[in-house]
């Protein structure tokens, strides 16, 4: 099933997606969609439901997310363009929860971002909490998956020390949506088409079968060392194809760009890009 929150920032509602694509209207029968309100919304009749006209504004697809634990380089033909050494072992870091965003919100470019870059990635929400989870139990754990933006501001990222979390947590940074998508309609998560493009250019093209450590390996691995809670966001890592590393010369984000990310059957993202600006006590996610 392919759940969603809809409607503008602050008052989305929770929301299904019928066969025929419509939204179906969830707060009737749950007044928030969080991992604890799932098995609730996944036994609701929708045929039932009122759909949802219109064309309204997708949210991340759940409420109460409660960190992002990203993985970096996790693919090779990445870490190679990267100029970085091929991990032996997972590489985590966190982005902040005020980075994220609606998978069809504006991207709003730190102020005097010189060197802003975009990655597709599979997102996880974790389901149960896992503590030294073991692989084979990994999977089981996970309430579904989504489609995530993990937009970059390298210069920030690589040369304002060695904290990755500066260049990844700005505000708008984490377009997280617009599904969040069920592991039985998901089937077999370790072969995914994505992609991403940028003002109509194709500019990565991958799969998750090509990921140097799987998703049962990473729930593992992280729950080693971070807990990990129902309702979090696990990042996994991004093909290659990003803007730092286009030759012969790096191509960086503008405002006025495009960027339109898929992944299979996790639905589509497209975000404009602006230039910054104060943005105040706006209510972001």
């Amino acid at each position: 099933m392919k759940f969603v929150r809809f409607g503008q920032r602050g008052q989305e509602k929770p929301g299904v997606i019928d066969s025929y694509g419509n939204i179906r209207d969830l707060s009737g029968i749950v007044p928030e969609l969080t991992v604890a309100t799932l098995a609730t919304a996944q036994a609701a009749d929708i045929a039932s439901l009122p759909i949802v006209e219109g064309e309204p504004r997708y949210g991340v697809p759940v409420k109460g997310i409660g960190k992002i634990v990203a993985i970096g380089l996790n693919y090779e033909d990445h870490a190679i363009e990267s100029n970085l050494p091929i991990p032996t072992e997972p590489m985590m870091f966190m982005k902040a929860l005020s980075s994220l965003n609606g998978p069809n919100d504006e991207v709003v470019l730190p102020k005097n971002s010189t060197h802003g870059d975009w990655e597709v990635e599979l997102g996880v929400i974790i389901g149960q909490t896992c503590r030294f989870v073991s692989e084979e139990d990994a999977l089981s754990k996970v309430a579904g998956y989504t489609l995530v933006n993990d937009v970059s501001e390298r210069f920030n990222q690589k040369q304002r020390g060695t904290q990755w979390s500066k260049g990844k947590g700005h505000d708008t940074f984490c377009p997280v949506g617009p599904w969040l998508v069920t592991p039985d309609e998901v089937g077999d998560v370790q072969n995914l088409d994505m992609y991403l493009t940028i003002n109509g250019e194709r500019m990565q093209t991958g799969n998750t079968k090509t990921m140097i450590f799987n998703v049962a390996q990473l729930i593992a691995y992280v729950s080693e060392y971070i807990t990990l809670y129902p309702g979090d966001l696990m990042i996994t890592g991004t093909p290659p194809g990003v803007g730092e590393g286009k030759k012969p010369e790096a191509i960086y984000l503008k405002a006025g760009d495009v960027m339109e990310l898929g992944i299979e059957k996790l639905g589509v993202q497209t975000q404009n890009v602006s230039q910054w600006r104060h943005l105040g006590d706006e209510v972001l996610g």
